[in-house]
């Protein structure tokens, strides 16, 4: 494991040389670089598959780095203050490594020579800070005119281009209308015995609905797992929240006796990197969560160390879901799915309203399946308990809770198997794939 060393301030080049370096000092560096201030100033490592151990040990003896192991840790729960004053981080499940940016430039890993000439590499690429996908109140204002537009079609002065689909919202009295749109009220499965991981802004540990649950719990941005946002309670809510919340409170939960994983990604302003959220999928892999709720991304382009990430998932009879992204305004601006959730071992989720159309927001293009994302509520930190809110990221614990459900019927439904039984028995819909995938989502 490598030494742990004294924090103290940094200039931005030595910050962005560090692995060890938060999101926010992260963030300040690439101001006061500034450019292009989607990337870390570092880099990421892809290895080959089943290379990451050569990989150690060229970055090591052949580079002269000192790299930390997130095998070093108990479960794999990296700790990146642990890193101290290693020049590289790996994430050994996964088959990816961190390199800090001045140490890449120092011993020539940020050149497209270096992957030519090792061996393990498969490709070097920069590293880029990652945010939660959640629509704000003011944002999703955007989709009025395309509202009306719905309005006029259903009064039949527009032509819909397809045959129109029934409101669920009011489909079955005590639960949410997504989880009515999704079967899951009269399921008979409640992914008991399953591991579920929500990598995103933490949780309320002390959420009374919640009294009693199993949690396993890491953060990896170096603060606590309790959530100050809310994003990452609202979606652990959704995917693995109560069957029968006390009070007049409607069903908003799927997998309510799942084994909840939460894992911190993101701070608790909803950023982080890319990196650490590698470092969380590392976590869930290795603790061998069937399914892997992400409600966060970035509008880039592909980007190996997810795809690498995705099919390690796949291979460990995991399955990794995450949001198609909200920068889109329909029907004038459909922008394509960012990443994590473009890499084709990742299964992409779109976002539907409660008429089941496609969502002003919701990205399109590479959509595997589409789940409930507009007015969506669910659990939130205390003292408020509940909120409603919309996003791509409402969407994607609809169909993570669905997966652990399906998990439960059988135990031969891990991995690819589980992503090809959910997309075999989505609810069709008469829209194109690009935008909903195989469709809408259905619990067993």
């Amino acid at each position: 494991m490598a030494r742990r060393a004294t924090r103290s301030p940094k200039s931005a080049a030595a910050v962005s040389q560090s692995v060890s370096a938060s999101a926010d000092e992260l963030m300040l560096a690439a101001l006061d670089r500034g450019g292009d201030v989607t990337k870390t100033g570092r880099f990421l490592v892809t290895f080959k598959e089943s290379a990451a151990d050569a990989g150690i040990k060229s970055l090591s003896a052949k580079r002269g780095l000192r790299v930390a192991d997130a095998r070093d840790f108990t479960n794999q729960s990296f700790d990146f203050a642990a890193a101290g004053d290693a020049g590289a981080m790996v994430f050994s499940e996964i088959g990816v490594a961190l390199v800090g940016g001045d140490a890449a430039v120092e011993h020539g890993i940020n050149a497209a020579e270096f992957v030519a000439a090792d061996a393990p590499a498969h490709s070097v690429d920069p590293e880029y800070f990652m945010f939660a996908t959640q629509v704000n109140p003011s944002d999703y204002l955007r989709g009025v005119l395309r509202t009306a537009e719905m309005i006029a079609e259903d009064l039949g002065t527009q032509e819909t281009g397809g045959a129109a689909v029934r409101d669920v919202s009011a489909a079955v009295a005590g639960a949410t209308w997504g989880l009515s749109a999704c079967r899951v009220p009269p399921s008979h499965f409640d992914a008991n015995g399953i591991k579920v991981a929500v990598l995103d802004t933490g949780f309320d540990l002390g959420h009374p609905e919640f009294a009693g649950r199993s949690f396993v719990t890491n953060s990896f941005v170096g603060q606590p797992v309790q959530d100050l946002h809310g994003h990452g309670t609202h979606t652990a809510g959704t995917a693995c929240g109560p069957a029968s919340p006390p009070g007049p409170v409607p069903r908003y939960g799927i997998g309510a006796r799942a084994q909840i994983f939460i894992g911190k990604v993101l701070t608790n302003s909803g950023g982080g990197t890319q990196a650490q959220v590698l470092a969380g999928m590392n976590w869930a892999i290795s603790n061998r969560c069937a399914a892997i709720s992400m409600s966060l991304g970035a509008q880039i382009p592909v980007q190996p160390s997810y795809t690498a990430a995705g099919n390690a998932a796949l291979n460990a009879g995991c399955l990794i879901i995450a949001a198609s992204g909200n920068a889109s305004s329909r029907p004038w601006n459909i922008q394509p799915t960012g990443a994590p959730a473009n890499s084709p071992s990742v299964v992409s989720v779109a976002a539907l309203d409660s008429s089941l159309r496609v969502a002003v927001f919701s990205n399109g293009g590479k959509v595997d399946i589409a789940g409930p994302g507009v007015n969506v509520f669910s659990s939130w930190p205390r003292p408020t308990l509940h909120n409603t809110i919309s996003g791509t990221s409402m969407a994607t614990p609809h169909v993570a809770g669905c997966a652990a459900l399906w998990a439960q019927t059988s135990q031969a439904l891990r991995g690819a198997a589980l992503r090809a039984k959910l997309l075999a028995s989505a609810r069709h819909l008469p829209l194109p794939a690009t935008d909903v995938g195989a469709g809408l989502v259905q619990a067993p």
